[in-house]
């Protein structure tokens, strides 16, 4: 039987909800999207008058959609070239969910999502659906078919993973953007000291090109061989024009609530780098680079309103 509008008006009400779920625990858009419209699917081969509460019976269809989507991805992630990092999602996505608190904002940093990646599929839902959407422990046990007392601690054990690998500072639009400047500039002067300045004595570097653009599968690890390498790395030559198809733009910007900088080339986001700010200045730089984790940071620059490039390289 065909959805009633109501139906339909039941899950487009949901959505915006179900994909912040799904990208939290996926860490990619476009696979959320993927099992959203499938939990959609679900929806309208149903039953759905026999359904009491339409909000948890969604719920559940998609995480465990996300949780067999978790299982196949640990084995995807053995083969895929280079490090794997999260897709980043530019300030004003609706994907990035709520963040009327800051453990929901927190939830969706950067530093965060890959954290959630030592996670066992049942860690990060749990962890996701407490810590993000405040679910009790009671629904997440019914979703889950698990004990609530399980549940709770499953969720202290996760948050202890979390807590234990993060040195992130909430800062505010304002401060991020002043951050990327100080950032950028000291990365184009030529002179590193500048740089390491501003990052922590342990900083590390991290790219993910997926085997399809350039990036190197060690991190730089320290302050030093970090800022050596962002030099190289904005410095402008003919050889990087080349790949990247024309002379890149750099962009302040908050990606999933940290400062970033977003590299534009022809409009085409090429590149997002992902600042993990602690107390004592950058403590990483995550550098998303694979074409196919940046197509909807591409859309959300083009429909943004931006202020002038940071860095032109000429």
């Amino acid at each position: 039987m065909p959805l009633s509008t109501d139906d339909v008006g039941r899950f487009v009400a949901a959505r915006h909800r179900l994909e912040a779920i799904a990208y939290r625990l996926l860490g990619s858009a476009a696979e959320a999207e993927d099992v959203v419209q499938e939990t959609f699917l679900r929806w309208q081969a149903a039953d759905v008058d026999r359904i009491e509460v339409p909000d948890a019976w969604l719920t559940k269809v998609l995480t465990n959609l996300c949780l067999n989507q978790l299982t196949s991805a640990r084995a995807r992630r053995e083969t895929y070239v280079g490090r794997w990092l999260p897709e980043p999602l530019l300030a004003g996505d609706p994907m990035l969910g709520p963040a009327d608190t800051a453990e929901q904002r927190e939830s969706v940093s950067y530093a965060v999502l890959t954290l959630l990646e030592r996670l066992s599929p049942n860690e990060r839902a749990v962890y996701v659906l407490r810590e993000a959407f405040d679910y009790p422990h009671r629904e997440i046990a019914e979703i889950l078919d698990i004990t609530e007392a399980a549940c709770q601690q499953i969720f202290h054990r996760a948050k202890k993973h979390v807590a234990d690998g993060k040195a992130r500072t909430e800062i505010d639009e304002v401060a991020a953007r002043r951050i990327v400047e100080e950032f950028m500039a000291a990365a184009t002067s030529g002179q590193t000291e500048s740089l390491v300045r501003l990052l922590t004595a342990d900083a590390i570097s991290i790219g993910d090109g997926g085997g399809k653009v350039p990036a190197r599968v060690k991190p730089f690890e320290g302050a030093h061989a970090v800022a050596r390498f962002l030099w190289g790395l904005f410095k402008p030559t003919e050889a990087k024009r080349a790949v990247l198809g024309g002379w890149p733009e750099v962009y302040a910007w908050t990606a999933n609530g940290d400062p970033a900088a977003v590299v534009v080339v022809d409009g085409r986001v090429v590149g997002v780098m992902c600042l993990e700010v602690g107390a004592d200045g950058i403590a990483a730089i995550r550098n998303q680079v694979n074409p196919d984790k940046l197509e909807r940071a591409t859309e959300r620059f083009a429909a943004s309103d931006h202020e002038e490039p940071l860095f032109k390289p000429f």
